[in-house]
């Protein structure tokens, strides 16, 4: 089977600095950070600098027309070297790759065969399969919303710092599953860090990503979460003003994840903070708080009048159903007004 992104990475890229590789990796999916991430590690870690002009060949999709090119090049031994190393990028722009289907039952052990294959996974079965049986296949699959604040925390604590859960909701709100583009910001925050600080708070965010502290989806949730009327409504105002940064599909999604777990919640056998926390899988007793407000402020009924709103609205903003015509600030500001005012409310 292919080994999935959650957390099996790890042992991959334990094992590529263990200098323990397989003769051929298909990494693949719709995810390219991790793509990248393994394929980075087997270069640094396959061959010494010196070892690499003779025995390192990288190859392009955009720039081969076969995947005879790949497998002659597969079969070449390395020179004053205990391995070759032959990374094939955009893998998926190559045709032929039943050609690869000879090579592996036969591969020649001294090579380290690397395809990348982006946006998408492998439908080529039999060529999947041979890989699985000598080497090793991994497929890269997009995070769900829910997934990203794990991703930075984990992020985070691996550079041995500290995030604000406020900073990491307004990350997470603000560049979406990009992973690429989300560990390029958290990179750039880790850097601008004053001296001796070794905390990423809500403010550095505001300073170096260019999102507002006080004006986004986790300060809207809790205005929402708190009945802050006032509050919700200049956070609306503000994200009509400002539609580039603020687009409604995060948003309804922001809402729709909170409400679902609040449901959940209802149901809960233990509704303290730590029961909460443990039905909900966070990592944080201090993220079971919202919750715990929210079913002070609504009821299990409100909260499916919610969800409902929620998936009506969603699919208004996609030009589905009545009043589909409407703006993304005249939605915003009907739905926010509809969660805090409509009936069931406690």
């Amino acid at each position: 089977m292919a080994k999935k992104e959650t957390n099996q990475h790890i042992a991959i890229l334990q094992d590529i600095r263990n200098r323990i590789f397989k003769p051929v990796y298909l990494l693949m999916g719709d995810e390219s950070y991790y793509i990248d991430l393994i394929c980075d590690a087997i270069i640094e870690n396959a061959l010494n600098e010196n070892e690499r002009d003779f025995n390192q060949t990288i190859l392009y999709g955009a720039d081969v027309d076969d995947f005879a090119i790949v497998v002659n090049a597969a079969k070449r031994f390395p020179m004053m070297a205990e391995h070759q190393l032959i990374v094939v990028k955009e893998a998926q722009n190559i045709r032929g790759i039943d050609n690869l289907s000879y090579y592996l039952q036969k591969p020649l052990m001294s090579t380290i065969l690397v395809i990348c294959y982006k946006n998408g996974t492998l439908k080529n079965k039999k060529i999947v399969a041979g890989i699985e049986k000598i080497g090793l296949v991994y497929e890269s699959k997009k995070l769900y919303d829910s997934q990203l604040p794990a991703f930075i925390n984990t992020y985070v604590a691996a550079k041995k710092l500290a995030i604000d859960p406020k900073a990491v909701s307004m990350l997470a709100d603000f560049v979406g599953n990009d992973l690429s583009r989300l560990s390029g910001e958290l990179d750039k925050l880790a850097i601008s860090l004053p001296e001796g600080s070794m905390r990423i708070t809500p403010e550095s965010v505001e300073r170096n990503v260019g999102i507002s502290k006080d004006f986004n989806n986790y300060e809207l949730l809790n205005a929402i979460v708190t009945r802050n009327i006032s509050k919700a409504a200049q956070i609306v105002q503000y994200f009509e003003q400002n539609p580039k940064n603020n687009p409604l599909v995060v948003t309804i999604s922001v809402l729709f994840n909170f409400f679902s777990n609040l449901l959940l919640c209802f149901f809960a056998a233990d509704r303290s903070e730590n029961g909460l926390a443990k039905e909900l899988n966070l990592r944080s007793v201090y993220q079971a708080r919202d919750y715990t407000t929210a079913m002070r402020n609504y009821n299990a009924f409100k909260c499916i009048d919610i969800i409902d709103l929620i998936r009506r609205y969603d699919a208004r903003s996609k030009g589905i159903g009545s009043g589909a015509s409407s703006n993304d600030g005249d939605l915003l500001k009907e739905l926010v007004f509809k969660i805090l005012y409509s009936p069931y409310q406690k």
